[in-house]
């Protein structure tokens, strides 16, 4: 027979998530972490396109941009797969949603776009799970500012 116990913890366990903070000087010799790559609303304004997947190709590396027939594909990790989808996943401001038929961003408009974030390195992705392992591709909108009439 079993009898389950309560018990007083005798000390509590913390988990530390490293986001570039603080180092000591023995792991002076690691390369700090970068930020994420962004395009920002100024690139966006100074090269105007229909499609705001192009955006991405040729400004930030490892990001492969390619126009077919069927829609625009954007692979962030690398080529196809023999697993099958390679889509990276979409975050626009701050909800995952799925890519259009004609296109990844075909309902959202080019001048409406603020920034474009790509994750890569699977330290950026770990949070989004399994669903980030082909790459995470953060869009924010630009927000309605407030002015004086």
């Amino acid at each position: 027979m079993f009898s389950l116990l309560q018990r007083a913890a005798l000390g509590a366990l913390v988990a530390v998530l490293g986001c570039g903070g603080a180092r000591s000087p023995r792991d002076q010799s690691q390369p700090a972490p970068q930020p994420a790559p962004t395009v920002s609303a100024a690139d966006i304004a100074t090269h105007p396109t229909t499609a705001p997947e192009e955006l991405l190709q040729g400004r930030i590396s490892g990001v492969n941009v390619t126009s077919t027939p069927d829609g625009i594909t954007v692979r962030v990790r690398g080529g196809s797969s023999a697993y099958g989808n390679n889509e990276p996943l979409y975050i626009l401001d701050g909800m995952p949603f799925q890519p259009g038929p004609n296109g990844i961003l075909s309902g959202v408009h080019a001048s409406d776009i603020e920034s474009i974030k790509v994750l890569k390195d699977a330290a950026e992705t770990s949070m989004y799970g399994a669903r980030g392992a082909n790459g995470v591709v953060i869009i924010t909108t630009k927000r309605a500012k407030a002015t004086a009439p």
